[in-house]
């Protein structure tokens, strides 16, 4: 059962990020280090315990110790192969996702905050031949067309969609569901998602919004990454 309501993402969060934008450097960040902790860190920490309940009622095998990398993605980028050399992120994630070994990524359920807007869905990669998604994703989807259209049918009207394939070693962003075997075999991102504002995650029923949404989601995550799917 979720815990009692209660505002957790605040305008400072986005504000925060904003200003990040604007000043995308190591002194910056160092003198804003405990607004970070603060209105980022924090806010996402107890966004965190108040979907844990929810989520381990959902699938006890998420992975919920609260590390990044575990749960959180990094504010600071990897700027080795980058074009764009900015050293932080102007936004982060908590991500709910199986513990699996590594190399063998899979599906997450995730919550994303940046300065302007927030995103709730379902997203998956194909990072190596190892991962998930090439594993059992793609199979499941060639075997399992009709279902998946069904699906896609579903989360349609509500849900923005979209997936990647790669073209000539660059990532193409290609709208909606991959359609066909063929697509599915070239497949190498699926996000399926939804847009809310900031205005509606700065109410005390984000938590219960969010935990929702994930529940309407968590068929494609299973899908994709539990040997338990049956359809």
């Amino acid at each position: 059962m979720m815990r009692k309501q209660e505002q957790i993402i605040t305008a400072d969060t986005f504000r925060f990020f904003r200003e990040l934008a604007r000043n995308n450097r190591k002194d910056w960040m160092d003198a804003n280090r405990e607004r970070y902790r603060e209105q980022v860190v924090a806010p996402l920490r107890r966004l965190l315990d108040a979907l844990t309940p929810a989520m381990r009622k959902l699938h006890p095998g998420f992975a919920l110790g609260g590390r990044s990398g575990e749960n959180f993605s990094r504010i600071n980028r990897d700027i080795r192969f980058a074009n764009d050399k900015t050293p932080y992120r102007s936004q982060m994630y908590l991500f709910f996702s199986r513990a699996e070994a590594p190399g063998r990524s899979g599906g997450q359920l995730y919550v994303g905050i940046a300065a302007e807007t927030v995103t709730v869905g379902f997203r998956i990669y194909f990072e190596s031949r190892e991962s998930t998604l090439a594993r059992v994703g793609i199979p499941r989807a060639v075997e399992h067309g009709l279902w998946v259209e069904r699906q896609r049918k579903k989360f349609a009207r509500q849900f923005e969609s979209y997936w990647y394939s790669s073209e000539k070693g660059s990532w193409t962003k290609h709208p909606g569901w991959p359609r066909e075997a063929k697509e599915w075999k070239k497949c190498k991102g699926w996000i399926v998602r939804k847009k809310l504002t900031t205005k509606s995650a700065a109410r005390a029923a984000f938590a219960k919004d969010v935990g929702k949404i994930f529940r309407e989601l968590f068929p494609l995550f299973a899908f994709s990454s539990l040997s338990s799917w049956k359809p």
